[in-house]
């Protein structure tokens, strides 16, 4: 693939028809993702990541194309062979939502094997969609009377992203939460498959952790659930995992630690409209066998 600063600038210039055939070819390569795959394993909507050499963790970007291009350059993915996990919200609220998602896709066509999408609020199901969802007027402007064309496009890439990641022994990747009553992966895997009659999908793309609760309560959001450290242990001994690291929630050093230092949120853009000072993103050694999510923060870059 070419350097960053020519992927972002093809990005910026590219046209609608450029912006709907690269949607289309991105959805026939998702559809056909089932079973191994390099050096992970899809299984619905959970992908299995084997615990070898290095991921680079994406939290929220929402449209933040300047932030995008540092992670590229500065994790040194283009020239490296690292898994790049995207933890959802890749637009809406920021000025180049387009852009963001024209540059992910053409990594994931350009390394289908590195490239995980997971699936964030901002790319849920119709009937749990964020408010204000600006994706559609931000179309619209950048692409004119075809916007809503590919706008449509894009939303039926969504229902492909996945739900979650896991590497066995060691981490569980989402965007918001865990759900609370989930008795088996599976639960994770068929969570969009199973969603609106099972909440396990809103609590995934909606939930977030809370230091003075236990169990779950309801959430201010008005989607998801806040879920208490007694959630967290439960689910990770559950999955057999030792962290949880997510996106979802703003931070201004653009990571924060909860629930006895067993999950991590990362939050990978910054400035406006969320005004946090720092964004982060995550170097995770796959290998390495962890005791929390505390043993993170050495590999957590800020910019």
């Amino acid at each position: 693939m070419e350097k960053v600063s020519e992927l972002i600038k093809e990005a910026v210039n590219a046209d609608v028809e450029d912006f709907i055939h690269l949607a289309e070819k991105t959805l026939e390569t998702l559809k056909r993702e089932k079973g191994k795959i390099g050096r992970f394993e899809v299984i619905s909507g959970l992908v299995k990541v084997k615990p070898v050499g290095e991921a680079i963790v994406v939290g929220d970007v929402h449209g933040d194309i300047e932030s995008l291009a540092y992670i590229l350059e500065h994790s040194g993915f283009l020239a490296k062979d690292s898994l790049m996990i995207f933890l959802g919200d890749y637009g809406d609220r920021g000025a180049y939502s387009a852009e963001v998602y024209y540059t992910v896709m053409k990594l994931k066509l350009a390394f289908p094997e590195r490239v995980i999408l997971l699936r964030g609020n901002h790319e849920g199901p119709e009937d749990l969609l964020p408010y204000p969802y600006d994706l559609p007027v931000q179309f619209k402007a950048r692409f004119g009377e075809k916007g809503d064309v590919a706008h449509r496009k894009i939303r039926e890439l969504f229902a492909f992203f996945r739900n979650a990641a896991i590497v066995e022994k060691r981490v569980l990747m989402v965007h918001g939460g865990i759900p609370a009553k989930a008795k088996s992966l599976k639960d994770i895997a068929q969570a969009h498959l199973t969603h609106p009659q099972q909440s396990f999908l809103e609590e995934i793309l909606w939930s977030d952790p809370h230091e003075a609760l236990k169990g779950v309560a309801y959430s201010p959001r008005g989607a998801g659930k806040l879920f208490g450290a007694d959630v967290t242990d439960r689910i990770l001994r559950l999955f057999d995992v030792k962290a949880l690291v997510r996106g979802h929630e703003p931070c201004m050093e653009g990571f924060k630690i909860n629930h006895n230092g067993k999950v991590l949120t990362l939050f990978s853009r910054k400035g406006a409209p969320y005004y946090n000072k720092f964004g982060a993103y995550l170097c995770l050694r796959l290998s390495e066998t962890l005791e929390n999510a505390e043993q993170l923060l050495p590999h957590i870059h800020r910019f």
